[in-house]
């Protein structure tokens, strides 16, 4: 069995309200290898953290300023920048960064590049592997596509909720180190399949701990979940 690096999902989501500040710093008290987040692209070219492409009003993030954004919240907490995300987890995660919506690939790797290189964020140890700083994933795999091609150093994701008969074409279509794939369509032989080219894969959301023992009987790299308090106590930190 492996011990898979354990991501929280938009931060300590059974915590503190998801995608927020709060949310993060509660990610890196319960012991998270690193976090998940989505990113949205405001009118000026801020990249907001925040899940659905609207606000609680109905209002499109792409349709505000940064300015405007700021004023609305998550259950009380301000909506952050991504560049606050990272201020706030320091060297103590690693941020994976979800793109929604146009123009989010430019932004999100502009604020990556920009952050500095933490020597204390580990190693996958299992397989000899750099992580980074940050990666990026998404659904829409044309914005993957777009990220390979701004900066192909770095690491990008292909998100998926099936079982494709080629099961790392959409990974290798885009050139991805990273395979997220939910739970219910993960087994021995996809992670097999994208061991055998070097490939990551990261199941998501798991919430049980039944699931993630199972999930890293099979060998997988990482698991996303909502409860990173259940997954540090099955997988405790070297």
């Amino acid at each position: 069995m492996t011990r898979p690096e354990i991501i929280a999902h938009r931060g300590a989501s059974r915590d503190a309200a998801e995608n927020t500040l709060l949310a993060f710093r509660r990610a890196v008290e319960l012991g998270a290898d690193a976090c998940e987040l989505d990113v949205h692209r405001t009118a000026d070219g801020v990249i907001v953290v925040h899940h659905d492409p609207t606000l609680a009003d109905g209002t499109p993030i792409a349709a505000l300023t940064a300015a405007a954004v700021a004023s609305h919240s998550v259950r009380g907490e301000p909506i952050p920048r991504l560049e606050a995300v990272f201020e706030a987890v320091g060297d103590r995660l690693r941020v994976y960064c979800e793109l929604k919506g146009a123009g989010t690939a430019e932004g999100t790797l502009g604020v990556i590049a920009r952050q500095p290189r933490r020597e204390r964020l580990p190693f996958d140890a299992a397989r000899d592997l750099d992580l980074g700083r940050a990666a990026v994933h998404a659904f829409d795999h044309r914005q993957v596509q777009r990220a390979a091609q701004l900066d192909p150093a770095i690491p990008r994701g292909v998100l998926e909720a099936s079982y494709p008969i080629d099961q790392t074409i959409s990974a290798r279509s885009v050139d991805a180190r990273d395979c997220w794939r939910q739970v219910d369509h993960i087994d021995e032989a996809f992670v097999r399949a994208a061991h055998a080219e070097g490939r990551r894969v990261i199941a998501w959301t798991v919430n049980s701990a039944a699931a993630m023992q199972r999930l890293a009987a099979v060998g997988v790299d990482a698991l996303c979940t909502d409860d990173v308090a259940l997954a540090r106590s099955l997988f405790p930190a070297p």
